[in-house]
């Protein structure tokens, strides 16, 4: 059963991965065209696309560690 499910979640990850290397090429195509504004719009917009989770994983932490914090006191 161990040896299905592996299998299964290996098959998952090397769908996802190439789904991830299509949009990259997408990407690639629009910046390439030479357009300096679009190019800093892209990188603007995958910076604005990037920070938000890093701030929810940020904030969790905090959390996590104001309540330990508490209970040991």
């Amino acid at each position: 059963m161990l040896k299905i499910k592996q299998s299964l979640v290996l098959l998952f990850f090397i769908g996802i991965s190439n789904i991830g290397f299509s949009q990259c090429a997408m990407c690639k195509a629009v910046v390439e065209t030479g357009d300096i504004s679009m190019a800093e719009g892209v990188n603007n917009g995958i910076t604005y696309l990037m920070v938000f989770p890093y701030l929810l994983i940020g904030v969790l932490f905090f959390t996590l560690y104001r309540y330990r914090k508490r209970i040991k006191n």
